[in-house]
This record gives structure tokens, C-alpha cells and sequence, in this order.
């Protein structure tokens, strides 16, 4: 059993953060002790999976909404399934994005660590793909306009 200041620690999220999930019903079986929440393991990995879903993208309503589903037992597991299926898609695209962002940065750190050797762009600049390490040609494609 954990204070709410325990918990804010814990999650380092602010006390106000909590008590906010709280009034819009996100843990809907939270106890208290004169007046005091009182945060339960179930509490605890429910606020795993709240930080979870909002990495991921999703509002507080949806949310609230698979809290309810929660509730409802086992008639809503396909419900359920389907939300993170549909997070788990969105957070895949994303890390594509990122991935094909961080090959590029990966080129132009490559190419100034080159012109920084070589004491200018010169070489570089006339460089053919073929010549660039393998990992390094499918962004230099890609900022250069080439079919990849």
C-alpha cells in the first residue's frame, strides 16, 4: 500500500496529476483511509498501462473508456485487444519515422566527420552512393531524391 506522495515519486508525476486521474474515474476501486487515498498494487499497474496508452498517443477519454471495459469483465477483451492493437500500430509507424530520421542523422553525422578529415566537402560533395558504407546508402537516397 502507497501514499499518493509515495506514488508521486514513484511515477514521478505531480501529486495533482494523480488525484486529476483519480476524479475522472481511473482507479475505480481505490481505497481510502480517512479521507486519504491509498494506492494498491492494482492502483500501481494501473497507472503502468495509464503512462503506457499516453506514450502511445491516447486521451484521457479513451482512456477512461478501456478503464470502464476493464470493469466490465470478459465480454469487452476483444475491445480491449483492439485498442492496443491500434496504439501498437500508430507507435510502429512512429518508430519507423524516428528510425528513417535517425538514419539520416546518422549520414550527416558520417558526412562532416568525413569533410572534417578530409579539411573540406569537396570529395564528399561528389561522392558516388556505391562508396558509402551499406548502412549509409538508403538515407543518403533517401535526402538526395534517389529511388531507394
Amino acid at each position: 500500500m502507497y501514499t499518493i506522495g509515495e506514488v508521486s515519486e514513484m511515477f514521478n508525476l505531480p501529486i495533482s496529476t494523480l488525484r486529476y486521474y483519480d476524479k475522472q474515474g481511473l482507479f475505480p476501486d481505490i481505497k481510502r483511509v480517512s479521507g486519504r487515498r491509498i494506492f494498491a498494487n492494482k492502483e500501481i499497474e494501473t497507472l503502468r498501462i495509464i503512462d503506457c496508452l499516453k506514450k502511445s498517443g491516447l486521451e484521457i477519454k479513451d482512456i477512461q473508456q478501456f478503464i470502464i471495459w476493464c470493469s466490465k469483465g470478459k465480454s469487452t477483451y476483444q475491445l480491449r485487444k483492439q485498442l492496443f492493437e491500434n496504439q501498437k500500430e500508430k507507435v510502429q509507424l512512429e518508430i519507423n519515422k524516428l528510425e528513417e530520421t535517425l538514419s539520416i542523422l546518422q549520414y550527416k553525422c558520417w558526412y562532416y566527420e568525413n569533410a572534417i578529415n578530409d579539411g573540406g566537402e569537396e570529395r564528399i560533395k561528389n561522392i558516388n552512393v556505391d562508396e558509402l558504407p551499406l548502412d549509409l546508402q538508403k538515407p543518403f537516397k533517401k535526402l538526395h531524391g534517389l529511388s531507394v
